[in-house]
């Protein structure tokens, strides 16, 4: 499968993603990782404010296909080879990686990375060799 190379839009986008996150910590001095916001919304012992800012920040995520589609009218095209079986077996396997890595690639890859963590490198550096292989072996080897 061959991409559409799309370097304006990709710009643009991480260029948006880079101002929420920085917008995000200048207002509430929170990091902009998915993983922890997401957690936020469902944990008990958060308050109404970070509770309400991490739900707003989530459906802004969740709202992005929809406001495109308003905008350009047409839905953004995603094509994923894989069955539904084997994607939530891969999303389980991210929300433990995320986990265990204290984070996900939100958080590590943009945010920490920004700040000059050690440990942000050293985890985004490690999940994207992880990624690398991954494709490797499903694609080159089991032929998947």
């Amino acid at each position: 499968m061959e991409t559409e190379f799309t370097p304006w839009l990709s710009l643009g986008g991480g260029m948006m993603i880079g101002a929420s996150a920085v917008l995000l910590m200048a207002t509430n001095g929170r990091i902009a990782g998915i993983s922890g916001l997401t957690s936020r919304i469902f944990a008990r012992s958060t308050g109404g404010e970070a509770r309400g800012v991490s739900a707003l920040f989530v459906l802004g995520l969740l709202l992005a296909a929809p406001i495109w589609m308003l905008v350009s009218g047409e839905w953004p095209q995603q094509w994923v080879p894989s069955s539904p079986a084997l994607m939530a077996v891969a999303g389980l396997l991210v929300g433990f990686g995320a986990t265990y890595g204290n984070g996900c690639t939100s958080g590590h890859g943009v945010c920490g990375i920004s700040r000059g963590s050690m440990r942000s490198i050293t985890a985004t550096v490690t999940f994207m060799a992880a990624a690398f292989v991954t494709v490797f072996v499903t694609r080159h080897l089991i032929g998947g």
